[in-house]
């Protein structure tokens, strides 16, 4: 077991169907790659606690705003982004992935920032600078 050496048979990253670049993963441009999928299950669980939470909806209508939040928070860690400086952009985005979330974006702005600062908190340093 001593002299098992494991190679990586795509180093470069390549989809296998595409030969294109493959997106990494939300997160990794800080060297702390985090899975998409764990932060669904922790706000599967945490959202009924959350101050905004209205029990006139469910997981699946907060579900497209904490990963707006997650994605966005995942893109622009460590270029010193303000949540508040692209809201229009975040709304936008909340807009295109919403699906059928019955949220309008003043009801899913609350869930968008608690996602965003949950990545800052998982992440060293204060990324947007708001001392949170």
């Amino acid at each position: 077991m001593g002299n098992m050496h494991r190679t990586d048979s795509n180093p470069t990253h390549r989809d296998p169907s595409t030969g294109e670049s493959a997106a990494r993963p939300v997160g990794t441009a800080a060297g702390g790659a985090f899975n998409p999928s764990v932060h669904d299950i922790y706000w599967r669980e945490a959202f009924k606690r959350e101050p905004y939470y209205s029990a006139d909806y469910t997981y699946d209508d907060y579900a497209p705003a904490y990963r707006t939040g997650y994605e966005a928070a995942g893109q622009y860690l460590g270029q010193n982004k303000h949540f508040d400086d692209l809201e229009p952009e975040l709304r936008a985005n909340y807009e295109r992935i919403k699906g059928k979330s019955r949220l309008a974006w003043e009801n899913a702005k609350d869930a968008v920032h608690a996602a965003w600062h949950r990545v800052e908190r998982i992440m060293p340093g204060d990324f947007d600078n708001d001392g949170r």
